[in-house]
């Protein structure tokens, strides 16, 4: 591992354990979010060794936000209101989608390579070890991340700008990630294509556009949730922004697929990584992908 990499994942300890002080001593009921994430993941840790595959979790990521944000609403002190209700609806649209997409992606195919290499790497350990690698590191950031389903209760209940920029911040990061998503889909569907870099439709605007649409949509519901929870509700969207661009996102995929696709460093010359440029590089003729 890089020392750039070695430095990315320690800021993103720090980040996780100052934002769980965070909520910790914000005075609001995250304990028993953190606590369900907690249990949640453990038990799909125990399927995991069974199956033998950790990409469980990939699958859950989605549904586990589902899960924890049932549990704010179920032990909320008063009836939730239509802002907090309207953010568990949109983060439950956005995990079914991300799990249905995945599960299909994933279905009769090894275990991801990440997971894959740990498990080279930690020999007969990995049974323990991808309980703290894999497991519980993705319970505890999926309850930062999913902090503002908590921080969205309460406060005022009236419309504000906040609302409308937040479901419009949500709307096109959604419709980012489907779109890209279908274009890989596609692209990788057509045996000509093996071995190739799909660098046309959005991913000649980014290389990972499915990943910039996914924290735009939680940069919406960050917003969603300020008028009640504060500046406290950025908290989720600056995590998962990081995760994705500096530790499992980005920087991950890109350091594998240049071993791996003979053409890809020529790619990320040219192609943004993250934020999509308005004019791409290449045709944005996709047609066969």
């Amino acid at each position: 591992m890089s020392n750039a990499a070695n430095w990315n994942h320690i800021v993103f300890f720090g980040a996780v354990v100052g934002g769980s002080a965070l909520l910790v001593t914000s005075g609001r009921p995250f304990l028993g979010g953190l606590a369900v994430a907690v249990a949640s993941f453990t038990a799909l840790w125990l399927v995991s060794l069974t199956l033998r595959d950790a990409g469980i979790a990939d699958v859950f990521w989605g549904p586990g936000f589902v899960v924890v944000g049932a549990w704010y609403l179920a032990t909320a002190g008063e009836p939730p209101g239509p802002r907090a209700w309207l953010v568990t609806v949109l983060v439950a649209v956005w995990a079914i989608r991300l799990a249905v997409h995945i599960g299909v992606r994933n279905r009769g195919k090894d275990e991801d390579f990440r997971y894959q290499r740990w498990r080279e790497a930690s020999g007969r350990s990995f049974w323990w070890v991808s309980f703290f690698k894999v497991f519980l590191l993705q319970a505890v950031t999926l309850w930062l991340v999913s902090s503002p389903l908590l921080l969205a209760q309460g406060g005022e209940r009236r419309p504000t700008l906040f609302d409308l920029g937040g479901v419009a911040l949500f709307a096109v990061g959604f419709a980012i990630e489907v779109v890209a998503d279908r274009q890989l889909a596609r692209f990788k569907a057509d045996p000509d294509n093996a071995g190739k870099i799909l660098d046309r439709g959005l991913w000649g605007r980014s290389r990972h556009p499915n990943y910039f649409g996914e924290a735009l949509l939680w940069w919406g519901i960050g917003l969603l949730a300020v008028p009640a929870g504060g500046a406290l509700a950025l908290l989720g969207p600056a995590v998962i922004t990081f995760l994705l661009v500096r530790v499992s996102g980005v920087a991950m995929l890109d350091a594998a697929l240049v071993e791996r696709r003979p053409g890809y460093a020529e790619y990320i010359r040219n192609t943004p990584a993250f934020v999509p440029r308005l004019r791409p590089v290449r045709s944005d003729d996709d047609s066969g992908r």
